[in-house]
């Protein structure tokens, strides 16, 4: 079929949820990709922060490969070994104790939510509202849409379920301020990927844990996209000298194939049977990919590496702030950056990269985020940051 037929045909069959980017892709490996008219891509989005091993990878292929031959699907009536090893693997390297194994990042937050809301009604009166904060982003179900702290999403849908309150974010006092009787838990994120890629300052997850603590009300981090190494450790709580009473996690979790986990001390570990329950989730055939994901990031060291590469990305994008106007700032942390402009130049940009082979994420009208896969180089950021910065020479001397 015609490379555009593809896209003809998508255009009658889909829901117009999403604004895709004219490219068919068919083929992937590592951290390229090829499209249907075999022309080659540095891929820096990397699935939206999902193919953390990158396209493909040998390790996920092989188990996939093995699991699909041996049980694909039991239903959870049932044990089974590569759910139980995925779990064990978790909880041996975080500081949780119990996991519940489910579909999405989405699936996670409402599972965690759900579990905050059991605790508040055991132990704190029926206390049913979960803070938040001001450009969050939680999910897209009904439930989550209402804990993202982002109006647009919202506002399509009311009214929203109840039971959350955004506030500011990096901000303990507007937390402080908005916790009441009402109060069973606080979700945030690390850092705010969908929100802007928003860094908060050193002490603030402290501050709000310790608040937390002394109002005996749930700490809950969604690591949805900061976890499994993204930040630069396997999750991004190890960097801010706090643990969570409850972690989400889902993206990288398999490398490319959909799951979702929430994670609870076991304090907060209130489930009894048929208080909760997934039909696909944590299904042999997922679990075996994401059994295979983190053991290889473990034994790899795949976090140290992020970290290492992470900031020598950094600083290049940090002489490009330097070597041309109209770029605000670079922010982020291990391989979750973005580059805010001064103008609404985002789509521009991306678009030009695209035509000189590397893919790049439209965060926001003036913001380019990268999330690429977790296995790149110094010479695939030297790659990325060559055509960037052809590009931003050529918007430079059209401008002049």
């Amino acid at each position: 079929m015609h490379q555009n037929k593809w896209q003809e045909l998508e255009e009658k069959l889909f829901l117009r949820t999403f604004s895709r980017i004219p490219l068919t892709l068919v083929r992937g490996q590592g951290a390229r990709v090829w499209d249907d008219s075999g022309k080659e891509y540095l891929d820096f989005v990397g699935g939206w922060a999902v193919n953390c091993l990158g396209h493909c990878p040998p390790v996920v292929v092989e188990a996939l490969e093995k699991q699909a031959r041996t049980l694909i699907q039991t239903s959870n009536q049932f044990y089974t070994i590569p759910q139980i090893e995925l779990a064990q693997l978790l909880v041996q390297h975080s500081c949780l104790d119990r996991v519940f194994l489910c579909n999405s990042g989405t699936e996670a937050n409402e599972g965690a939510v759900k579990l905050a809301r059991r605790y508040g009604k055991l132990y704190l009166g029926g206390a049913y509202e979960v803070i938040t904060a001001e450009n969050s982003f939680h999910g897209r179900t009904m439930s989550m849409t209402a804990a993202t702290g982002q109006s647009k999403f919202q506002e399509p849908y009311t009214p929203l379920p109840g039971g959350f309150v955004s506030v500011k974010y990096d901000d303990a006092e507007a937390i402080r301020t908005a916790t009441t009787e009402r109060t069973c838990a606080v979700m945030l994120e690390p850092i705010q990927g969908e929100g802007g890629v928003n860094v908060p300052h050193e002490t603030y997850l402290e501050e709000v844990a310790q608040w937390c603590r002394e109002k005996s009300i749930l700490f809950m981090l969604d690591e949805i996209q900061t976890g499994v190494g993204r930040t630069g450790s396997l999750f991004a709580y190890e960097q801010c000298r706090v643990e969570p009473d409850i972690m989400t996690l889902a993206k990288g979790l398999a490398s490319g194939v959909p799951i979702g986990a929430f994670l609870a001390k076991e304090k907060y570990s209130l489930f009894s049977a048929g208080e909760h329950g997934s039909t696909f989730g944590g299904n042999p055939l997922t679990c075996a990919a994401a059994y295979a994901t983190m053991r290889y990031m473990i034994d790899n060291d795949i976090p140290g590496q992020v970290n290492r590469v992470g900031k020598y990305f950094t600083g290049e994008l940090e002489r490009l702030q330097q070597q041309f106007t109209g770029i605000d700032d670079v922010r982020g942390r291990g391989l979750l950056l973005a580059m805010e402009f001064s103008e609404e130049v985002a789509q521009e940009v991306v678009m030009a990269c695209l035509d000189k082979g590397l893919l790049l994420n439209k965060l926001r009208p003036n913001i380019v985020r990268f999330i690429p896969p977790l296995i790149i180089t110094e010479k695939d950021v030297d790659e990325a940051i060559g055509i960037l910065e052809q590009v931003l020479t050529e918007r430079s001397e059209e401008a002049s």
